[in-house]
């Protein structure tokens, strides 16, 4: 048995899909467990970048099974048009499955969201307004509509009317606005169950399936640990479970089926939305990374905010995660920087942490104590293994395995597939 579970190490945009599609060679299965179409991966594959939004990384294989689990909501109309847009590039998309159990996006969840989102005011969470939340909220009050539903017509008319009949009321009489009409929104979202519906499948049984075969198995979540419903930075999280722990929720396995754990975190921090976020860098360094890593959101195009690599950060994200190793991604961002910072604590009123706060309140209030290691100016997208970079590179990761205390097992220089290079195997 070999399985991988791949994991966001800091508050998501670490670099995951890069790293799923570069794993995703020695992989049979490849399965997107949590989240919804509020993430993005971008992977640069053939000189060709492609942005994925609901599709699992590993889709750019042809003879791969990628899989959409029933932790994720999907958004019908989105993921059509990813699929077309995809096959369009590199043609049929035969190998891909999506769960029976997996939650609908309906229009209603994304006019809710901006409608909750707007009457927050300053207190706004930040979301990307797709629905993801309402979806979730309505999957965990037992009114949601699942795959299995879409693709049964006459009990999705059922549910429909069922719902509409009550968000249409909520939009209407609490956020002032239009409601939906049915007969319009049944006959869209039906035509979507058609074409979906040769996907759909029972897929805990096509997972458990493999494994007992042998077969390796990928399992990529979205977002980062710290926007994790229950381990992040509450309320300035997402609405599911990015943690290790939520590939058995969100695929249908039992824990003891999950083999190894890999946590991606880039070489430096990066968060997109509001919240606390001690490392951040308001100044030309900070901007050096954004400008030179392309750090704007791939879902929305929001810049992201920048800042140094936080240790208390890496040191939780292994503590919850179970992590085994480590992939640090755009190391290249960081060449030019004559002098790097790493954060290995924090200072709150007098005390030092290091450990990671379970308030906003304290990690509001902490300040970063940093350690300080000399940069390097060569350029490093060529290198094709350890030895091959500049000795203040290694120094570099090698601090930072000691203190997350975790091994860097891959290492990014570079967008591209090949621009990476693999310190010990993992899959």
């Amino acid at each position: 048995m070999s399985t991988l579970v791949l994991v966001g190490a800091q508050w998501g945009d670490e670099g995951k899909g890069k790293v799923t599609d570069f794993l995703a060679e020695k992989a049979d299965l490849i399965v997107r467990y949590q989240g919804g179409n509020n993430a993005g991966h971008t992977v640069v594959a053939g000189g060709q970048q492609f942005k994925l939004h609901l599709l699992p990384s590993g889709i750019l294989y042809r003879d791969k099974l990628c899989i959409i689990g029933n932790g994720v909501v999907v958004d019908p109309e989105v993921l059509l048009e990813e699929m077309d847009r995809l096959q369009g590039r590199v043609g049929q998309i035969a190998g891909l499955r999506i769960s029976s159990r997996a939650h609908v996006i309906l229009p209603y969840h994304r006019r809710l969201d901006r409608c909750e989102e707007e009457k927050k005011g300053p207190g706004r969470i930040g979301t990307t307004c797709r629905g993801i939340g309402p979806a979730y909220t309505d999957k965990t009050s037992r009114v949601g509509i699942r795959m299995a539903e879409l693709v049964d017509e006459e009990e999705f008319a059922v549910l429909l009317e069922r719902n509409l009949g009550e968000k249409n009321q909520l939009l209407r009489n609490v956020f002032h606005t239009d409601g939906f009409d049915y007969g319009q929104v049944l006959e869209t979202y039906r035509e979507y169950g058609r074409r979906l519906k040769p996907y759909v499948a029972d897929i805990s049984v096509i997972i458990n399936g493999a494994i007992d075969q042998g077969r390796r198995v990928l399992f990529e979540g979205a977002q980062g640990t710290l926007l994790d419903v229950d381990h992040g930075t509450y309320p300035y999280v997402t609405s599911s479970h990015p943690v290790a722990a939520g590939a058995c929720l969100g695929a249908g396995i039992g824990p003891t089926r999950i083999h190894r754990v890999m946590g991606v975190a880039k070489a430096y921090v990066t968060r997109v939305g509001e919240g606390p976020f001690p490392t951040e860098l308001k100044d030309s360094v900070g901007e050096h990374m954004r400008t030179r890593g392309g750090e704007f959101g791939t879902t929305t195009g929001r810049p992201r905010r920048c800042g140094w690599f936080d240790a208390v950060v890496g040191r939780y994200a292994a503590r919850i995660n179970g992590l085994d190793y480590l992939a640090v991604t755009k190391l290249d961002v960081l060449t030019g920087l004559d002098t790097l910072r790493l954060c290995t604590a924090y200072r709150y009123r007098g005390e030092y942490l290091t450990e990671f706060p379970d308030t906003l309140k304290v990690l509001a209030g902490c300040e970063p104590v940093y350690e300080e290691l000399p940069g390097w100016r060569e350029d490093i997208s060529q290198a094709r293994s350890y030895h091959e970079l500049p000795l203040n590179a290694r120094q570099y990761l090698e601090r930072i395995s000691q203190l997350v205390g975790v091994p860097v097992a891959i290492i990014g220089v570079g967008p591209g597939r090949e621009e990476t290079i693999v310190t010990r195997e993992v899959f």
